[in-house]
């Protein structure tokens, strides 16, 4: 009976420090991969301009699936904003956003023909690097002001505005509940030469 005892103590023991190691493990990877860099395949994407805050985008978004309906084009992912301005310097009024929705490469034959803000368009394959936004968080310019000075910390430079792509239900109006991948296309600084 002693015997047991100490094979069951022994491995208890053992069981508890694996269990630590792989905790242990488990959040410096979660730590290491706040931030990580990743290959975006080359994408087709209706689109549309919206002009004003952000907390106006939704009869956007409505509008832009009702147009891919109108038009027998599929969309193909999740929606996702492009912020084209610094809404840190001006007001409201003037933010800009690329409204994107990535669809099916023969959509690309309606191109030119769907407004004069909205189109569909090609986007070529890039490097960028990405961070999440949890749910629950209303504020994400802490997580920006982290993916910028990684990215400058680790020799790379931004090569276009910083996209959102919305992981939940964006039409449910509530921004701090969204699950969101910040993505900022990158280059390694300098440039490799062609």
């Amino acid at each position: 009976m002693k015997k047991t005892s100490i094979w069951l103590v022994a491995l208890i023991v053992i069981c508890l420090a694996a269990a630590s190691t792989v905790a242990i493990s488990a959040k410096s990877a979660t730590q290491e991969s706040d931030i990580f860099i990743r290959k975006a395949k080359e994408e087709v994407v209706l689109y549309t301009i919206h002009r004003g805050s952000y907390d106006k985008i939704g009869p956007v978004i409505g509008n832009l699936y009702a147009l891919a309906g109108k038009k027998g084009i599929s969309p193909r992912g999740s929606v996702y904003y492009v912020y084209l301005n610094n809404p840190n310097q001006l007001s409201s009024q003037h933010w800009l956003t690329e409204v994107r929705i990535p669809v099916s490469k023969d959509a690309l034959k309606a191109a030119g023909t769907l407004g004069e803000m909205t189109d569909i368009k090609t986007l070529s394959a890039t490097d960028v690097a990405v961070a999440v936004k949890p749910q629950g968080q209303a504020d994400p310019s802490g997580i920006y002001n982290k993916l910028y000075a990684w990215i400058s910390k680790e020799g790379y430079i931004t090569t276009d505005s910083a996209r959102e792509v919305f992981l939940t239900n964006v039409m449910s109006g509530n921004y701090a509940m969204m699950k969101t991948e910040i993505i900022i296309p990158i280059q390694k600084f300098p440039p490799a030469k062609n």
